[in-house]
């Protein structure tokens, strides 16, 4: 048995040598395949852009990611997605996620949190549905308001990256076109709220 082990235990080493020289010149053309990995392409990576971005480039979304100083410089936008049903099958989508835990699944503000002492707005109530604009709505969404946290802000003044409960350019317009072109339609089909 003794005999038989030494050969194998010579090989063994002699492999592991060898693959550890290939694996130490994996740039070289007797490389094997499996000596790359996928982070060491021909691509340009992060912090590598050898160009500046065109003038005027849109990103990659389609809306332009301007900065807004506060909810109040965002009340005259207007919403740049159509109220079409694919928005708001997407914006209902995102506000089941992000805004029924104090609104409530109809927006009339019946969720646990308002129940327990955190006001939540009624956002089916005529004021919020005719007098909120497209940009305030957005506006709340991004910067939050005394209670309500901020869910889209692109950082803070201390230049910290976005949370990562945040809503997208995009995603914050659908939460919009939902609150304002069907809220009130699906709370009413739901019926009364419980007593």
């Amino acid at each position: 048995m003794k005999s038989l082990n030494i050969p194998i235990m010579r090989w063994s080493a002699f492999a592991l040598v060898a693959l550890g020289v290939m694996s130490m010149n994996a740039d070289k053309a007797y490389a094997f395949p499996w000596s790359t990995d996928m982070a060491n392409q021909p691509s340009i990576k992060p912090q590598e852009q050898t160009k500046a971005f065109p003038k005027r480039s849109v990103p990659v979304t389609g809306i332009p990611s301007a900065k807004w100083a506060d909810r109040d410089a965002t009340e005259g936008l207007k919403n740049p997605i159509p109220p079409l049903k694919s928005s708001i099958t997407k914006g209902k989508m995102l506000f089941t996620i992000y805004c029924s835990a104090c609104h409530g699944m109809t927006g009339r503000a019946e969720s646990e949190v308002a129940a327990r002492g955190m006001p939540a707005t009624d956002l089916t109530d005529d004021y919020a549905q005719t007098e909120l604009t497209d940009g305030w709505i957005f506006g709340t969404i991004t910067f939050g308001s005394a209670i309500m946290p901020p869910y889209g802000r692109a950082g803070d003044a201390n230049g910290e990256l976005r949370g990562s409960n945040d809503l997208s350019v995009e995603e914050r317009w659908h939460v919009v076109n939902y609150i304002k072109h069907q809220l009130k339609a699906d709370a009413i089909a739901a019926g009364p709220l419980p007593e």
